[in-house]
């Protein structure tokens, strides 16, 4: 037997998949996270893996990682001290930001502070022009000087090297790498010319900013992986997800931690595109709720949106513009601070107001009994019936309900003269409304009518919410996947090896012939595929993707067109022009047919083979104990009643296939429970993947 293993680290709790890769058997694992030292649960989760599935250590292929480390790093501010070397005249550029509102009617807008503070910052007095050549020389002397300065008197532990022009000619600031490692070898240097080479200054130098503001930090991380993995005797290679949805060795994963800011959501989002395409469904909606977050995403065709830009530490939620920029190629998602730790409570005006504050891991909800004391979401669905005291994790971890009733009473129902029943249901309603009102902002702004779509709910508290997330928005069809709670972990499995490199590099359209637009991208090939076959794939199995930003001649932004399959890229070449008008008119709905048009970036993806994965997988064995599969009935609240109704309680592995079964019902495996209202009825296919749709009350 051989076994590929994926695990996902949550900020409450971290999951693992387990692969047979000779029968297609999946296990898998849930255990809460452990916030001060994340590797903790990782390592034990993986001997309670191996322990109860009886795994020979020698007998897996490779280890699948996605983390949230980097983006809480970022978020908590609990990321490394960093040092900034820039051209003179330029210390201030990631304080001015873009010099836009977010809000133009907030008096009090607030902007993330900039990860590096100006003291920090050293301005070197060296000039390269945007065509790339030299009017003023580096000068090494100043350059050593302010390296020791920021070394020893500020005492940074890692270097941004952030240079005007430098993707134009990145001599500059790989002369001062060299300077750094040699008066300092274990200092760590990001140089934005590698990270992000673009011509627009402050997205560029945010960027490298997060990445060497993380660096140390991940780099520890690892390293506390790799001797865990090491101590077990497990020599398979360790792959770690990156934003986009591919995977990258440790080795490139410590050279551009900023890639993994969206690591564990985005398998998640392959698993529900996966899923959609194995059920004919090519527009989704992927829907992922845990302790902490809650994560919508866009399939259309079976793929997933993707763009090239994040923003990450929020000073307003859904508004774009209020976060650090980062400029990485990720699957396009919008996350809401809304998870099973959201904390309940009452606002200035005494109205009930639910998260983005959480309560994680540690205290946690107080149904954890762990010392917390607010009332959070996951008291709210204990006190409504839709979770049981004794079937979290598969009945391997308690919770109290007259914890959760205590603090539900004592925070929100004493203070707002309501029932217990009313005050859980309000945090609850808050919550579905809040998801669906990000969720219509990000579909409306991408053109996308999820009406006639369905969704894919998944995560440890995502098929509880999703069937009245969807009411409000109209979907008309929701899918609960097997092993919907672990499925970010199960996408890390079914993720293949992928990188992308990109160069700004400005040419009118008019003025390019073929031959200068092939060697432009293959100089790019050429550099992607060492970083994948230095990580074991073949040359003849790697697949690439080319993507050009385009724009009109005298506009400040861009589109993206990606060049379609084909044999040659000198065949494509002269449909340039076509591609990007067609482009064009879907944003814009029109096109300039005066004006010249630009290319000002070119992006080369190379991917390998998708490992395989079996449908119709189940994540429990043949055999269960019966016990975990008696079915039972309980006390549930359901809105559309507005009272606590018997319902029956169902145990997923007792459920056969092509069965229907009517609401209300409450459908529970290891990792996660659905819930379903009167008025919804769920099919199980021939996959054993639980499809619901609302029906018709008599």
């Amino acid at each position: 037997m051989s076994y590929r293993i994926g695990i996902d680290i949550g900020g409450t709790f971290t999951d693992f998949a387990l692969l047979n890769l000779e029968n297609g058997r999946v296990s898998t694992y849930k255990q809460l996270t452990t916030p001060a030292r994340p590797a903790e649960a990782v390592l034990s989760g993986l001997d309670v893996l191996f322990g109860r599935d009886n795994i020979q250590s020698q007998r897996v292929d490779a280890v699948i990682h996605g983390t949230t480390l980097i983006t809480n790093a970022v978020i908590e501010r609990k990321g490394s001290t960093v040092g900034m070397v820039t051209t003179a005249g330029f210390r201030d550029v990631i304080d001015m930001g873009l010099e836009s509102r977010y809000d133009m009617f907030d008096l009090r807008i607030n902007y993330p502070r900039p990860l590096v503070s100006r003291r920090n910052r050293c301005e070197i007095s060296e000039r390269v022009l945007y065509d790339g050549s030299v009017e003023k020389s580096l000068d090494p002397d100043q350059v050593k000087m302010a390296i020791r300065s920021l070394v020893e008197e500020q005492k940074i532990e890692a270097l941004a090297v952030c240079l005007l022009h430098s993707y134009a000619r990145p001599d500059h600031e790989r002369r001062i790498r060299d300077i750094a490692i040699e008066l300092y070898p274990s200092l760590y240097v990001s140089l934005s010319s590698d990270v992000y080479p673009d011509i627009r200054e402050y997205p560029r130098w945010t960027t490298t900013c997060i990445n060497a503001y993380t660096q140390p930090v991940f780099d520890r991380y690892l390293r506390e992986i790799e001797n865990g993995l090491k101590q077990r005797s497990i020599s398979a290679p360790l792959f770690i997800m990156t934003s986009n949805g591919g995977t990258v060795t440790p080795s490139t994963a410590r050279m551009f931690p900023v890639r993994a800011l969206e690591s564990g959501p985005a398998a998640g989002v392959l698993m529900s595109a996966l899923h959609g395409r194995n059920l004919h469904q090519a527009n989704l909606l992927s829907f992922d709720m845990g302790g902490t977050t809650a994560k919508g995403a866009l399939v259309n065709n079976g793929e997933a949106l993707k763009r090239y830009e994040i923003e990450v530490a929020r000073m307003h939620g859904f508004k774009q513009g209020s976060g650090l920029i980062a400029k990485i190629p990720v699957i396009d998602m919008i996350e809401i601070g809304s998870g099973g730790g959201s904390i309940a409570s009452l606002d200035s005006r005494a109205l009930l107001a639910v998260g983005p504050q959480s309560a994680g891991a540690d205290p946690g909800p107080a149904c954890y009994n762990l010392g917390g004391k607010e009332a959070t979401l996951t008291d709210a669905n204990l006190i409504l019936g839709y979770l049981d005291e004794g079937s979290l994790l598969g009945g391997n971890f308690q919770v109290v309900m007259n914890k959760a009733v205590e603090a539900v009473e004592k925070n929100i129902s004493q203070k707002l003269d309501l029932t217990l029943a009313r005050s859980a249901w309000g945090i609850h309603d808050i919550i579905n409304e809040g998801i669906a009102k990000a969720f219509r902002i990000h579909a409306s702004e991408r053109g996308f009518d999820y009406r006639d779509s369905s969704m894919v709910a998944f995560g440890g508290s995502g098929p509880i919410h999703a069937l009245e997330v969807a009411r409000k928005l109209r979907i008309p069809q929701v899918i609960f996947p097997v092993g919907a709670g672990v499925m970010s972990a199960l996408g890390l499995l079914a993720s293949p090896l992928s990188f992308e490199e990109v160069q700004f590099k400005h040419v009118f359209l008019e003025e390019l012939d073929y031959k200068t637009f092939e060697e432009n991208f293959r100089r790019l090939k050429q550099k992607v595929s060492m970083t994948l076959v230095a990580s074991g794939v073949p040359v003849d199995q790697i697949h690439f993707n080319y993507v050009l930003d385009m724009r009109y001649s005298g506009q400040g932004y861009t589109i993206e067109v990606a060049i379609p399959e084909v044999e040659t890229l000198r065949s494509i070449f002269p449909t340039m022009k076509r591609l990007f008008e067609e482009q064009y008119s879907t944003v814009y709905s029109q096109v300039d047919l005066k004006s010249s048009i630009e290319i000002t970036t070119w992006k080369v993806n190379a991917s390998g083979p998708v490992p395989p994965f079996p449908s119709g997988y189940k994540t429990w064995k043949d055999g269960s104990n019966p016990s975990k599969t008696k079915n039972t009935t309980r006390k549930v609240y359901f809105r559309v009643t507005d009272e606590y109704i018997d319902t029956t309680v169902l145990k997923r592995p007792s459920i056969e296939p092509g069965v229907t079964l009517q609401g209300p019902l409450i459908i529970e495996e290891s990792e996660t429970t659905v819930v379903v209202p009167p008025d919804y009825a769920v099919n199980t296919d021939n996959d054993l993947n639980l499809v619901a749709q609302l029906k018709s009350i008599d």
